[in-house]
């Protein structure tokens, strides 16, 4: 396969995974949680801060898939940052017991195949991150072999 299949397949990838910095935006602007009257006032302009971050992350990293060069040193630093959210997401999750968190809100969220939305969405997109990583790699691996024998 050519570097520039591997590379569009792994911007494909990115591109779904980077759809998770617009999800929360979406998600989370209204009543359940910036609008959220029993919320302290700091704690709302805290998630509309990491809100309004999360949505220019995102078109950074569109930018960065679709339209930065050189290519693959592009796309390695939006997986890296899309690994950053991620990450970020399943620390939260792992030290729920220590803050007090929840990932699952009733009258909000939903399971899916009795998992929570949101484990379930995460799950996914880290096992699409991780093929985007592997056909970065590969796509970086086909690319070096090419300019050797150049």
């Amino acid at each position: 396969m050519s570097p520039e299949k591997h590379t569009l397949a792994v911007r494909i990838a990115l591109t779904v995974t980077a759809m998770e910095f617009f999800g929360p935006a979406v998600r989370d602007a209204g009543a359940s949680h910036a609008l959220n009257p029993d919320w302290v006032g700091h704690a709302r302009l805290h998630l509309v801060w990491l809100l309004g971050f999360m949505v220019l992350s995102g078109v950074v990293n569109l930018y960065l898939i679709w339209f930065r060069r050189p290519v693959l040193e592009s796309l390695r630093l939006s997986a890296l940052w899309q690994a950053c959210n991620l990450g970020g997401f399943w620390v939260a999750v792992i030290l729920q017991p220590a803050y007090g968190g929840s990932t699952f809100m009733p009258g909000i969220h939903t399971t899916i195949f009795g998992i929570d939305e949101n484990v379930f969405a995460f799950s996914v997109l880290t096992v699409i991150l991780s093929g985007a990583w592997l056909g970065l790699r590969s796509a970086t691996l086909v690319s070096g072999a090419r300019d050797a024998e150049a």
